[in-house]
């Protein structure tokens, strides 16, 4: 007789195992699936990115216990400098030119969070080490992998999960944390508004001479923006957004030419550079779902939605719908309801979908506005950015958006 148990997670990539851990943390019985062998996942050529982690969501990971094991590798994000058109040059506090756009994290002192970052950059293979050892430790949690889901199937009562070597799991409720293409969310018949950038990601580490001081630079260039993230030890993660023919083409370069092409687009103001890693790439493009659940199906992460990386909020979108999803089943619980059952679910979809359409088609707006190459718009750009940083309660909204801290948060993160 196969057992119920509370949740089954289908996909254990950084969303999928956070999942788990949070839903685990609050008493519920998770079996966690993914296609991936947990020693593939956490190799170090799995995944050479980086994940921005907003403040709101380090308050998630500090509440769970995991922010310990990895703050000592995350670079802290003291400041976020945008400009438009050109690397801005050597940086220095106090000094930042008209058309700029300068957040500073101590201007959020006395506003909840004295003198927190406004994020941190953590190396994914770094996350995943940290949560698939937590998963391990947590008994709460059944971790079946290397395993694929061949399918779902809503019954009175439970869901019944199929594996392709035919073992049978069940759960009251199945969360879909299965990626941007989701067979769950497919099978489900859940429709999406959804398009392509023709742009490519290409995703780097960089050493450098000088010490970056915790300042993020985000770049906007015709062809996408060219972010310079920080990282411990004098390095610095490089997400360079380009149009997707011109980045085979760069991805193709030797390592020589390729540290030529960047270095013209980092500057100075680092000094000397080096590869300190391989390349990545990956393409660009945009979903979301028409609503974020079915019947005794959740979906979250990238099954739910995928935005441009402009901002740098994709994950903590997921780690939102993590928190708010766990509020919703341990309200559910506590009041002696199914947890599966469809009005829950639609309180989740509520709760989270009107705030990730919002975030995603702005994104969407901000990458095609920054990526016309006109000078007129370029002068209005720079206008509007300056005008921006001269206005206080302005800034600090657009840096507490940045920080994942706007509109209804759920408890985890929650200061």
């Amino acid at each position: 007789m196969v057992q119920l148990t509370d949740t089954i997670i289908v996909g254990g990539g950084l969303t999928g195992s956070l999942a788990a851990l949070a839903l685990a943390d609050a008493g519920f019985a998770v079996t966690l699936i993914d296609a991936d062998d947990p020693a593939t996942m956490t190799g170090d050529n799995f995944d050479g990115r980086t994940t921005a982690i907003a403040y709101a969501s380090a308050r998630l990971l500090q509440k769970l216990n995991l922010w310990e094991a990895m703050a000592p590798q995350a670079g802290a994000i003291n400041d976020i400098l945008v400009t438009d058109g050109r690397p801005a040059g050597r940086f220095r506090k106090g000094e930042v030119a008209p058309g700029f756009l300068h957040f500073d994290s101590r201007e959020l002192e006395g506003d909840g969070d004295a003198a927190t970052p406004l994020g941190w950059i953590v190396e994914n293979r770094l996350m995943r080490r940290v949560f698939f050892d937590a998963i391990a430790a947590n008994e709460q949690i059944t971790l079946i992998a290397p395993a694929l889901c061949k399918g779902m199937k809503a019954q009175a009562g439970q869901a019944e999960v199929t594996l392709t070597n035919g073992d049978t799991l069940k759960a009251r409720l199945v969360i879909g944390a299965d990626g941007r293409r989701s067979p769950l969310r497919e099978q489900a018949k859940i429709k999406t508004a959804q398009w392509h950038y023709h742009q490519t990601g290409i995703v780097c580490t960089v050493a450098h001479e000088r010490d970056h001081l915790g300042i993020t630079q985000e770049v906007f260039l015709p062809a996408g923006p060219f972010a310079i993230l920080p990282l411990t030890d004098n390095r610095s993660s490089l997400v360079w957004t380009e149009n997707a023919r011109s980045a085979e083409s760069y991805m193709a370069l030797s390592d020589d030419l390729f540290l030529a092409e960047i270095t013209k687009r980092f500057g100075p103001y680092l000094g000397e550079l080096s590869l300190a890693g391989p390349r990545w790439s990956y393409p660009l493009g945009f979903h979301i779902a028409s609503r974020f659940y079915a019947d005794r199906l959740a979906l979250i992460g990238d099954a739910a939605h995928g935005i441009h990386p402009i901002a740098g909020q994709g994950y903590n979108l997921g780690v939102k719908d993590i928190a708010a999803l766990r509020d919703v089943l341990l309200e559910t619980r506590q009041a002696g309801l199914d947890i599966g059952h469809g009005t829950p679910l639609a309180k989740y979809d509520r709760w989270r979908r009107f705030d990730s359409a919002s975030l995603a088609f702005g994104t969407d707006a901000l990458n095609k506005i920054m990526s016309i190459d006109n000078p007129l718009l370029r002068a209005a750009r720079s206008a509007g950015m300056g005008l921006v940083n001269r206005i206080d309660p302005l800034r600090k909204m657009f840096m507490r958006q940045a920080g994942g801290d706007l509109g209804d948060l759920p408890s985890l993160m929650r200061p």
